[in-house]
C-alpha cells in the first residue's frame, strides 16, 4: 500500500514541476501552484488516503480560491479537511500573491461551497473518511489557479495555445494516477472534467461517468445538489 501513496507522490511532485514555468498572458494576472506552496499538506493527504487501489476516482477541473487554494486539499474547505479528514499543516504562499485573493491556509475565513458539498455528501454516506477513500479517491485534473484580478479564471477559458502544454501535462498525470490507483471508474465533476478524462484515459480498462458540479453558480446544484449528485452515481451503477 504504501509504494502506491508514494507512486502518487512522485506523480504530483512531477506535475507541480512540469506547470510551474508554464506562461500565461492576458486575461490572466496571477497563477497559484498549490502544489508548490501547500505541498506538506497535499502530500499528507495523498500518504494517508492514496493507499491501495481505488474503485472510483472523483477528478475535479481546477482548485477553487477558497479550497484547494487555501489548504492543498482537492475541493479542500476548510471545516472538511480540517475536521473530517483530519488534515493541517503549513501553508506558504505563491510566488506572486493576487491582493485580492490571498492565501491564508486554515485561517481563511470563507468557506467553498463546491468542496463543502462534495465532502458533505461523502461524509453523510460514509461517515467515516477511511470508509470512503477504502474504495474512491479526489483528484483535480489541473493543480494551478488561475485569476483576471480578483475573478477567478477556469482552464477552458484560457487561449487554446496556453491550454495546449498545460493540458499535456495535466493528461499525463490523470493516467499516471489512473495506472497507479487502477479504477473501475473516473467521474468527472462536472463536464469539462469528464470530457478531459474520456480524452486522457482513452484505451485504458476503465469507465468513465459525470455527476452535476456542486458549484453554487449552477441553479441546478442549488436546488438540491447531495440528492442530484446521488442519484446520477446510482444511474451510473458506480453507487447502489
Amino acid at each position: 500500500m504504501i509504494q502506491e501513496s508514494s507512486a502518487l507522490v512522485s506523480a504530483a511532485r512531477e506535475l507541480s514541476h512540469r506547470v510551474a514555468d508554464l506562461p500565461f498572458t492576458d486575461p490572466v494576472t496571477h497563477v497559484y501552484n498549490p502544489l508548490d506552496y501547500a505541498w506538506a499538506v497535499h502530500e499528507r493527504y495523498l500518504d494517508r488516503y492514496g493507499q491501495g487501489t481505488k474503485r472510483v476516482i472523483f477528478l475535479g477541473m481546477n482548485p477553487g480560491p477558497f479550497g484547494m487554494a487555501q489548504t492543498g486539499v482537492p475541493f479542500g474547505e476548510i471545516t472538511a479537511v480540517r475536521d473530517w479528514l483530519g488534515l493541517a499543516g503549513p501553508v506558504g504562499k505563491p510566488a506572486t500573491e493576487n491582493p485580492g485573493r490571498p492565501v491564508e491556509g486554515f485561517a481563511c475565513p470563507r468557506s467553498e461551497v463546491s468542496g463543502r458539498r462534495l465532502w458533505g455528501l461523502f461524509q453523510e454516506r460514509f461517515v467515516t473518511p477511511d470508509a470512503f477513500f477504502a474504495e474512491h479517491f479526489v483528484a483535480n485534473y489541473c493543480p494551478l489557479v488561475f485569476f483576471s484580478d480578483g475573478r477567478n479564471v477556469t482552464p477552458d477559458k484560457l487561449p487554446a495555445g496556453e491550454q495546449k502544454p498545460l493540458l499535456a501535462a495535466c493528461d499525463a498525470h490523470l493516467r499516471r494516477m489512473a495506472e497507479i490507483l487502477e479504477p473501475e471508474w473516473v467521474i468527472g465533476v462536472g463536464g469539462w472534467a469528464e470530457g478531459r478524462a474520456a480524452e486522457a484515459l482513452a484505451g485504458l480498462p476503465l469507465r468513465i461517468g459525470r455527476i452535476l458540479h456542486p458549484s453554487p453558480a449552477s441553479p441546478a446544484a442549488n436546488r438540491g445538489w447531495s440528492a442530484a449528485a446521488e442519484g446520477q452515481l446510482r444511474a451510473l451503477g458506480v453507487w447502489t
